[in-house]
């Protein structure tokens, strides 16, 4: 038991070193590319593409949330069913939020984010039943989540100046990109957990790499908190 918790605490904190650094940077969109979305006339579907899936392979909040959603399901056929709940949810959120304007605070937004992984992880970790006698709707919870993933992104893309010309495609074009760069993602995660599952050491593991999950969606909350509070 107690070399159970000393590498639960390890892995918890070498999340947190490796994490602390970059929480503020789950959904931003940074240099040229920042430079190429402000400075864009016109449609750009290849482009736009490419930066929708280089940000969901990069973005490792939704990468996180996702290999919670993903970690104890054992059929492809259940995959593709929470991920598509997820990505309608996400496509939702993502487009409606761009093209009408709809404004919400992103450091509020993000925050949400990282409940979403603290949520999966302890919901991977049977909490709801044994604290509260009950479980939640895992399949609504990630079609919910995955609206405010949606709009944590619509955020961030709202403090461009986008030019109406060619908007409509261009972000539909880059919501696409999304869902492809997550396909790549899962379809690896997914990989790595099949091979790891063969051996003994995945159950034996699966309550630290749980606990290391929740930390990590702890951490980008409270970053988050703390500059809303700061902000506001």
């Amino acid at each position: 038991m107690k070399t159970s918790l000393t590498g639960t605490l390890r892995t918890a904190a070498l999340l947190v070193a490796a994490f602390a650094p970059e929480l503020a940077l789950a959904h931003s969109i940074e240099g040229g590319d920042a430079s190429f979305v402000a400075s864009i006339e016109g449609p750009a579907v290849g482009p736009f593409i490419y930066l929708g899936a280089k940000h969901m392979v990069t973005g490792y909040d939704h990468l996180l949330f996702l290999v919670g959603v993903i970690f104890f399901l054992y059929r492809p056929s259940d995959v593709i069913k929470y991920v598509t709940l997820f990505a309608l949810g996400h496509s939702i959120t993502l487009l409606i939020g761009v093209l009408s304007g709809f404004q919400v605070n992103a450091y509020l937004i993000d925050a949400i984010i990282g409940l979403s992984i603290v949520y999966k992880a302890f919901d991977n970790l049977g909490g709801f039943q044994q604290l509260f006698g009950f479980n939640i709707n895992s399949k609504i919870a990630v079609f919910v989540f995955g609206l405010f993933h949606g709009l944590g992104l619509a955020t961030k893309l709202q403090e461009f100046d986008l030019s109406p010309s060619g908007l409509v495609v261009n972000i539909v074009s880059f919501n696409v990109g999304v869902e492809i760069g997550q396909v790549l993602a899962l379809s690896v995660v997914f990989i790595v957990l099949s091979i790891w599952r063969s051996n003994e050491s995945y159950l034996r593991h699966a309550f630290a790499t749980n606990v290391a999950l929740m930390t990590g969606g702890f951490l980008l909350m409270g970053y988050q908190l703390a500059g809303l509070f700061l902000t506001s």
